[in-house]
């Protein structure tokens, strides 16, 4: 047979029978997601789970992490520590048979575990796989235990190393740049995002998150410590610190209801978006499911009755709705379940049945209890509903607008919309262009094959601060809805967005690389958080990055996105330089616009993610809502811009 012959045929010999570390080091977006950066946090992720599981049993009290130096992780408890006793059936320490074996863990015994966090539930093993140095040292029964591990594989049996007083397990590990090869650099505010998360959904463990690469204005090494004792109630106060209080209490309850352990917290405000969070052994199900279906049926059916029992909605001639109860509300639902399903596209749906009525009815009486206790907030919340509902109204003659528009042919697309030629979306994208002198711009510069043009006339409407009708009404955000050709979805779920008929797969933000750029950005961008998430969790949204400067000697020339870079460029020409600072994209041309920022072979195009929603919805309340002070200090903090007037 010839070597041809060879390469096309398809036989036993082509299946290769991978097993354990060397299936997950072939195939790691299996067990971790993606390779990308989501997927190298979520190694930490992992560790700290199986800390968490102490915790939830019971046996730990304490979880410190920390980035090292050289970029590799450290998590320490103070747990049982993982046991090193000789494991029959493998023949080897339990401790490696942990390390080393995919799917090995207590989390699979039920007396070890009752429920167990994590969403892959994939173990250290698997974060053991995909480092290229990985370090256990277990301090149990009087000894300190180690063992190091290289890719995967144990470097020496399991050893004791001397004798202590402490208990529990540090794992210190470095990812693997052949797995990871976009970047192994860790973020600091993405890892205590979610450190903070966990202790308040764990109240009574201390968490803490060290970064030894960086050291503060004491000189000290950047350190945070969570702690909270009351849990989501103290949750809902830092995700709503951003935002006016309708009322002054925080709504909460925690028990079990059908042996399933249930907490919730909520309170309402005077924003007119929805902030539902919900979390399931500490994951956040930003897909919703049976939980979440529980909590608005429990809110809604109890609310509805007291409204109807006080005589308030007798002057309403329409019937009001499960949205109407919910404007302005936020509240955090978190379920412990020992066998959860889950089900949707990123696998972050509960699918468990028997959830939906337990929390519907700790809801139930959560409120219920609440309501006849505090009759001023009751009247409050009801108040609110009826407002909500006669903006509802007045929503869906703007939304039927909006709806007409958009499934009209191509002749009822925006005027100012330069379209591309190609029909297959996928193939497509559309910029979100800042003016009509850029739009102009990109317009000449384009690919008309593939690229569409949008220019948006100044600053769009912060849909933070407005009513739904006023968004619906706003003609800029018209365009945006028509020229993508997405649909609303019902007034049940005013937050659905039906992407079927979605015009562009790629939908680019170019806005000029300066301050009211950046605002008009964040403006752009809170309107797809709060209107169409669906089109950020798709992977749909993107920002373009413009350069800043242009730097030239004779016939020499390159662009540089950061002042690193300038400087940089500007040494390596030597001598007389040329330096010239875009303003805007209107001060490039249509050819130097497609070479820095259209052209996809040279363009670099930041996609925009929801890592983690609470800590986005808590960020994009501030950005864009009334509270001055915590904005300022977000931008101070984190500006690259000089003398911003907040």
């Amino acid at each position: 047979m010839s070597e041809e012959a060879k390469k096309n045929t398809y036989s036993a010999d082509s299946i290769q029978a991978l097993e354990g570390i060397e299936h997950v080091r072939k195939r790691p977006s299996m067990y971790i997601g993606d390779v990308g950066v989501r997927g190298l946090h979520h190694l930490v992720y992992e560790v700290v789970d199986n800390s968490i599981d102490e915790a939830m049993g019971g046996h730990c009290n304490s979880i410190k992490v920390t980035i090292n130096e050289d970029n590799s992780i450290s998590v320490e408890d103070n747990g049982r520590g993982i046991p090193v006793d000789h494991h029959k059936k493998e023949g080897v320490s339990a401790l490696e048979v942990v390390m080393t074996k995919i799917g090995a863990g207590g989390k699979f015994d039920k007396d070890s575990y009752k429920v167990s966090g994590g969403l892959h539930g994939v173990g250290v093993s698997v974060v053991n796989a995909l480092s290229t140095h990985l370090q256990a040292t277990v301090y149990r029964d009087g000894t300190i235990w180690q063992q190091e591990y290289e890719r995967g594989k144990a470097m020496y049996p399991v050893k004791s190393i001397g004798e202590t007083d402490l208990r529990g397990t540090v794992v210190t590990f470095r990812p693997d740049p052949e797995i990871f090869t976009q970047s192994v650099e860790y973020m600091y505010d993405t890892l205590a995002g979610r450190m903070r998360e966990l202790a308040y959904l764990n109240k009574g463990v201390r968490i803490s998150i060290t970064d030894k690469r960086e050291k503060d204005d004491k000189g000290e090494f950047v350190h945070e410590e969570f702690y909270s004792e009351e849990g989501l109630k103290e949750f809902i106060k830092f995700l709503d610190g951003n935002r006016e209080p309708l009322i002054q209490s925080v709504i909460s309850m925690e028990g079990e209801k059908n042996d399933i352990p249930v907490e919730v917290a909520m309170v309402y405000n005077t924003s007119y978006t929805e902030n539902l969070h919900s979390y399931v052994n500490n994951i956040n199900t930003h897909e919703g499911g049976t939980h979440l279906s529980g909590f608005r049926r429990g809110l809604t059916t109890t609310l509805k009755k007291y409204a109807d029992a006080s005589g308030m909605l007798d002057k309403i001639k329409f019937e009001v709705q499960g949205d109407d109860f919910r404007e302005g509300l936020t509240a955090i639902v978190s379920v412990k379940v020992a066998e959860p399903q889950f089900e949707g596209q990123t696998k972050t749906k509960l699918g468990n049945r028997e959830v939906s009525a337990a929390v519907s009815q700790a809801v139930s009486e959560m409120l219920t209890d609440y309501l006849e206790e505090h009759p001023d907030d009751a009247k409050i919340i009801v108040q609110k509903v009826i407002l909500a509902a006669q903006a509802r109204h007045a929503a869906t003659k703007a939304r039927e607008m909006v709806q007409r528009k958009t499934v009209m042919s191509i002749g009822g697309l925006p005027g100012k919309l330069s379209d591309c030629s190609e029909q297959d979306p996928t193939k497509c994208e559309v910029f979100l262009v800042e003016g009509d002198s850029a739009g102009g711009t990109a317009k000449q510069g384009r690919d008309r094959n593939f690229q569409a043009i949008l220019p948006l006339r100044g600053k769009i409407l912060n849909v933070e601060k407005a009513m739904q009708h006023k968004v619906f009404e706003n003609e800029e955000i018209k365009n945006i809805y028509t020229a993508l050709g997405v649909t609303i979805g019902t007034e049940d779920d005013s937050k659905a967005l039906n992407l079927e008929k979605l015009r562009y797969h790629k939908v680019v933000i170019m806005c000029d690389a300066d301050v009211d750029g950046s605002h008009i950005e964040t403006l752009i961008l809170t309107f797809f958080f709060r209107y169409m998430r669906e089109l950020i969790e798709g992977g749909h949204v993107y920002i373009a990055t413009p350069p800043l400067y242009l730097v030239k000697k004779g016939n020499k020339k390159r662009y540089a996105w950061n002042n690193k870079e300038r400087d940089e460029i500007a040494e390596s020409f030597s001598g007389n330089v040329s330096i010239q600072r875009y303003k805007g994209l209107g001060e490039m041309n249509a050819e130097q616009l497609w070479d820095t920022t259209m052209n996809p072979e040279f363009r670099t195009l930041r996609q925009v993610t929801i890592d983690n929603a609470t800590e986005s919805d808590r960020i994009f309340s501030m950005l864009m809502g009334d509270e001055v002070p915590p904005r300022r200090e977000f931008i101070e903090k984190n500006a690259v811009y000089a003398n911003i007037d907040v």
